[in-house]
């Protein structure tokens, strides 16, 4: 019988040790993976991807008691003899506050408030139609509205469908049909932006007014979190304004390389009620960032509003590691309620849980 040698027996030893030591690293990778895969994805993300091109700012000049021509000769552009209509059209789950503070916003300047919603979340199951249901706390506005129901695509069994975005793009697709029949014509002015994207009063005074506006223009709208005490960026930028032409057609993606400066107001997961939050979370797009049962628990919920912390448990969505690093923990609160739409402040009682101060929801 051969006897290894001490020299057989050291280089054996670190094999041994090598394998045990994959034996236990193996599967924490693994579990590691499963369960944190999208934050690893998102922490490593300024490695595996690149931003997108960057935007050119148009600047946005506006301050009280100037005059319009003013502002308009301030952007190099000109008065017009007369205003451009103005059409907001906006897809609809169930912002239904949000929604009343934007309406009450624009109303002096909107001709038609359109809006489409569907009987079908984006992840295929079904839903009430929320706006139809509470109609007449929008009378106000009854001369500007065209509205409609589009019956959506059900998932097998009521189950969750596999392409939230293919239904998302099928709604915004019908937007389109819904315009056309609104009354719009070649030269109004279109606002394509989700109910939480409010574009401010002042700039759509500037794109009914001023000659020389480019005809596709993002809105760089201020971010916030819950409400208005959590800002987060200037980074919203989906919403859009368009000179209405031939070739418009309602989308939620990058259209042009304009865009407007601080604009609005993109207001995220600004809702009442914990019921709405939970609703929205396994609703929207992304339903998919609900990877825990926990997550839709109201208590946690309430504690994550109040702390402003991320309710999916999610990294930043950046591209360097810079900004990835300045935005990780949660959002700095602001006792700031200046710039803010002017209807929430008129109704400060009404709407103080989107108020600094307010983070306490109800629950259902």
């Amino acid at each position: 019988m051969a006897v290894r040698s001490p020299r057989q027996n050291s280089r054996l030893l670190p094999r041994k040790f090598l394998f045990i030591i994959l034996l236990i690293l193996v599967p924490i990778c693994v579990i590691s993976v499963w369960t944190y895969g999208q934050k690893i994805s998102y922490f490593f993300r300024p490695i595996w991807d690149r931003p997108p091109q960057p935007f050119i700012h148009v600047p946005h000049y506006y301050a009280e008691n100037v005059s319009m021509d003013h502002l308009c000769r301030l952007h190099g552009w000109s008065l017009l003899s007369q205003p451009r209509r103005i059409f907001d059209g906006i897809i609809f789950s169930n912002e239904l506050d949000l929604l009343e503070i934007r309406w009450r916003e624009l109303y002096p300047y909107v001709s038609k408030f359109v809006i489409l919603e569907s009987n079908v979340t984006f992840t295929g199951k079904r839903k009430p139609p929320f706006f139809a249901l509470n109609h007449d706390r929008f009378s106000f506005a009854e001369d500007k509205i065209v509205h409609d129901v589009l019956p959506g695509e059900m998932g097998n069994q009521g189950s969750s469908h596999k392409d939230p975005f293919l239904l998302e793009r099928r709604q915004r697709t019908a937007m389109d049909f819904l315009v056309r029949i609104s009354g719009i014509s070649y030269g109004d002015v279109l606002i394509m932006s989700d109910a939480d994207e409010i574009p401010s009063p002042h700039t759509l005074k500037l794109l009914q007014w001023c000659d020389g506006v480019p005809p596709v223009l993002h809105l760089e709208l201020k971010n916030y979190m819950y409400s208005f005490e959590f800002p987060v960026d200037h980074n919203s930028w989906r919403a859009s304004a368009h000179i209405y032409g031939p070739q418009t057609r309602y989308r939620h993606s990058r259209q042009t390389d304009y865009i407007f400066s601080d604009a609005g107001w993109h207001c995220s997961f600004c809702f009442r009620l914990i019921q709405e939050i939970v609703f929205k979370m396994t609703a929207y797009s992304h339903a998919d960032r609900v990877t825990h049962k926990d997550f839709l628990n109201f208590s946690r919920i309430q504690k994550f509003i109040c702390g402003g912390n991320d309710l999916f448990d999610m990294l930043p969505e950046e591209y360097s590691f810079k900004e990835l690093i300045k935005k990780m923990g949660p959002i700095p609160r602001s006792a700031s309620a200046v710039h803010l739409p002017s209807y929430l402040i008129q109704n400060a009682d009404k709407f103080k849980f989107l108020l600094p101060g307010g983070c306490l929801r109800e629950p259902e």
